[in-house]
């Protein structure tokens, strides 16, 4: 009889049906799970956004509101999505696997008390130090009248949102760690369907008392944040996983006495420093908009929507869920490298199949994604070109942004922090001497094709230090794989560059739903083109199944 790890080796590449093959087998349906979610999450993202663009337009206004928003996603990216979940998740996974659920419980608790309290501070310091905050991130916005001073109080009213979200993250990990993708993948659609709220109910009431309708804007971030931590607490009651936060001093200093968090806040502390350069990328990239032309803000904003798309479809969805797998691998006595390798295997054949044909559409198919998503209403022509100027550039390097969400993980879950910040802050450099040389000649363009260009060598680097330490090898077939997706891609890219050009798309404005059929028609035709190449290619799509 085949000895246990070599079933679990011969089950990654064969598939097999005994019980051993189980939890590989259930990768495929929990990423599709999260995708889909995640696919509902962003459908509801774009139409929030799409009805923003035909409401407000692109305007003064409508920049200090996105600089406003991303001051407290930007501190949720890097302390609570970020640093923390990085550090945590992998602590989480091994304290299971070694201390059994109890110890976990402890885990859990200790990290609970100590990121609550941590979130009090920051949300107090975030408040009184907006002006501070909106100055750092976009100064440029003093050039109209009154763009720094709403920025101001809107991020006052949104900053809250930071806690709200991190206390989401924290379950979010919890709830990943024990299989539970669904609540965490699901819950972003309740912010969108409060904003979405706050223009549709709220602006108008702001309107009828003289105040701006995109104030209403801060209610349903506010509420929206409110809404998705209450999502988490079902699903982690029912795991008897609910965390207890202590209220008193006392409290800290027992959860801080707790080894496994100390662990985790040491954790931390690279992880927050390799975070936080992608976020320092943005602020400077805000701050550059915000000094160029008045809109610029509001058309990479637009263009980052459509982005995030595949993005958080591909790549977000398979960084969950391998994170705890990976740990598991690497947290084992016996450290099953085989297996670990192979999950990294088989999630970059993933990326590398869905998230191809993605950037060919970005790079020659962008602008009627962007007529018939944003083109309305206030949103001019003007804007939709600039703003496909954005999301074209975008194309060039989402490969290596979808890629960096796999391959990042790999070394969090061997709690190897340190290489990807400093792999991160070489990038950084990298990135702004692109735009020093570039923001001249191409203006706010220039801001995401730094970002592309800057992906594809965090990726690049990241995967071949994997490969160099032996972490990953590189699966049998590589080579034909990634000839059937470049065959069937470049089809793709014929075909989109014919239905760009043979349809008016600015021009049906007027025409919403003949625009919107129409583009439906060809992501269809799109879809079955690149597939069915693929299958005729010779590609087996149950290797990815089997999984």
């Amino acid at each position: 009889m085949m000895p246990a790890k070599l079933s679990i080796i011969a089950a990654l590449h064969l598939g097999c049906s005994s019980p051993v093959c189980s939890p590989r087998m259930s990768l495929f349906k929990s990423a599709s799970i999260v995708s889909l979610l995640t696919l509902a999450s962003r459908i509801t993202g774009l139409l929030r956004e799409t009805l923003m663009a035909a409401l407000f337009g692109v305007s003064p206004l409508t920049d200090a509101f996105n600089v406003a928003f991303r001051i407290p996603n930007l501190f949720r990216r890097v302390l609570g999505e970020g640093a923390f979940s990085q550090a945590f998740v992998p602590v989480l996974a091994a304290s299971k696997a070694e201390q059994g659920e109890a110890g976990a419980k402890a885990l859990i608790d200790s990290v609970a008390t100590l990121l609550a309290w941590l979130l009090v501070l920051l949300c107090v310091a975030g408040v009184l130090g907006a002006p501070l905050l909106v100055w750092a991130m976009a100064s440029g916005l003093k050039q109209t009248a009154h763009g720094f001073e709403a920025a101001v109080v809107m991020t006052r009213w949104m900053f809250p949102y930071i806690g709200f979200m991190s206390l989401v993250a924290l379950a979010g990990g919890i709830l990943n760690t024990w299989r539970q993708f669904a609540v965490p993948a699901a819950s972003p659609v309740l912010l969108n369907l409060a904003l979405i709220a706050s223009m549709v109910l709220g602006g108008p009431w702001f309107q009828q008392h003289g105040i701006e309708p995109i104030y209403a804007q801060c209610v349903g971030v506010m509420l929206g944040g409110l809404l998705q931590l209450a999502m988490q607490v079902p699903a982690l009651l029912r795991l008897g996983l609910l965390p207890r936060i202590g209220l008193s001093l006392g409290a800290v200093k027992t959860a801080w006495a707790n080894p496994t968090a100390r662990k985790v806040a040491k954790l931390m502390l690279p992880a927050l420093l390799g975070v936080s350069v992608a976020q320092i990328s943005l602020l400077i990239n805000t701050q550059i908009a915000s000094h160029l032309a008045p809109g610029s803000v509001s058309w990479i904003t637009y263009a980052d929507r459509l982005m995030e798309f595949p993005t958080a479809m591909l790549g977000v969805a398979l960084g969950v869920v391998l994170m705890p797998q990976l740990a598991a691998a690497r947290g084992q006595l016996a450290q099953d490298q085989a297996r670990y390798s192979a999950l990294l295997d088989w999630g970059l054949r993933l990326v590398v199949l869905l998230a191809v044909p993605c950037a060919v559409a970005l790079l020659v198919f962008a602008m009627p994604l962007v007529a018939v998503l944003f083109h309305y209403g206030a949103f001019t022509d003007t804007d939709a070109q600039r703003t496909t100027a954005a999301l074209t550039n975008y194309g060039v390097g989402l490969l290596g942004i979808v890629a960096v969400k796999v391959l990042a993980p790999g070394y969090y879950a061997r709690h190897d922090m340190r290489t990807p910040m400093l792999i991160a802050v070489t990038v950084l450099v990298f990135t702004q001497v692109l735009n020093y040389l570039l923001v001249p000649y191409l203006q706010h363009a220039a801001l995401t094709l730094s970002i592309a260009i800057g992906a594809l060598l965090n990726a690049l680097w990241l995967l071949v230090g994997l490969v160099r330490r032996g972490s990953y090898q590189p699966q049998p077939g590589w080579a034909r794989f990634s000839m059937q997706v470049l065959a069937a891609s470049s089809l793709l890219l014929v075909f989109l560059v014919w239905a760009s050009s043979a349809v008016p798309w600015l021009a049906l404005k007027a025409h919403a739903f003949q625009r919107m059929g129409l583009l439906t028609l060809v992501l269809l035709a799109s879809a079955a083109i690149y597939f069915v190449a693929l299958w005729l290619g010779g590609l087996k799509f149950r290797q990815f199944m089997r999984k």
